[in-house]
C-alpha cells in the first residue's frame, strides 16, 4: 500500500497505518536528521519531533509523488533550524558560566568517532552558510537523498533550478570547507 493511502487511514485516526508509515520511514528520516545535526541523540530527538508533527499534521499533509519522504525531510529540516536558533540562544547564557576543567580520558575508538561527528558539524556549519534557497537543496538532495524532481515539486520550482541551485552549493561548500 502507497504512502497516500496510508496518510488516508492515517488521518481518519488509524494509528495502526500511521505506525506504518513509521516503520517505512523511521531509519531514512534518522539518517537524514543525524546529517543536519551531526549527533546520535540529535537525530533521535528530531526524528521523534518530526513524526510528532506529522501526527499532528497528517490531515494537512500534501504528499509528493505518493511519496511522505520529502515531507518528513522538510519538517525534519524546519525544526533543525528551529533546535539550531535554540542552542544560539542558550550558548549566549551558558558563556556567561566559566567553563569546567576538562579530563581527557577516551579510547582510541572514540576519539575516531568524534573526529567523524566533527567532521560532520563542520559540514553542517558550511551548508547553514549557504543561501536559502541552495541550503534547501542542498538538505533535500544532498543530505535527504531525494532526487532532484522530487525536490523541485516540493520546492516549486523548475528542476532545473533545483540543479542549478545544487550545482552552485557544491562549489560553494567545496570552497567553506577547504578553508578549515
Amino acid at each position: 500500500m502507497g504512502d497516500q493511502a496510508l496518510w488516508d487511514r492515517a488521518a481518519e485516526g488509524d494509528e495502526a497505518a500511521f505506525s506504518e508509515l513509521f516503520e517505512r520511514h523511521a531509519e531514512a528520516v534518522w539518517n537524514h536528521a543525524y546529517r543536519l545535526t551531526g549527533s546520535w541523540s540529535g537525530a533521535e530527538d528530531l526524528t521523534s519531533t518530526t513524526f510528532l508533527t506529522a501526527w499532528r499534521r497528517r490531515a494537512d499533509v500534501r504528499l509528493v509523488r505518493d511519496s511522505a519522504l520529502p515531507w518528513l525531510y522538510t519538517v525534519a529540516g524546519n525544526a533543525a533550524r528551529d533546535e539550531h536558533r535554540g542552542a544560539r540562544r542558550r550558548l549566549r547564557l551558558i558563556r556567561k558560566i566559566p567553563d569546567p576543567p576538562v579530563v581527557s580520558d577516551h579510547a582510541d575508538a572514540v576519539a575516531e568517532r568524534l573526529d567523524g561527528e566533527q567532521r560532520l558539524r563542520e559540514v553542517v556549519d558550511a551548508v547553514r552558510k549557504l543561501p536559502k534557497s541552495q541550503r534547501d537543496v542542498v538538505e533535500l538532495c544532498l543530505l535527504g537523498e531525494l532526487s532532484t524532481a522530487d525536490a523541485a515539486e516540493l520546492l516549486a520550482v523548475a528542476e532545473v533550478t533545483v540543479r542549478a541551485h545544487l550545482s552552485r552549493a557544491r562549489a560553494r561548500l567545496r570552497t567553506l570547507l577547504e578553508e578549515k
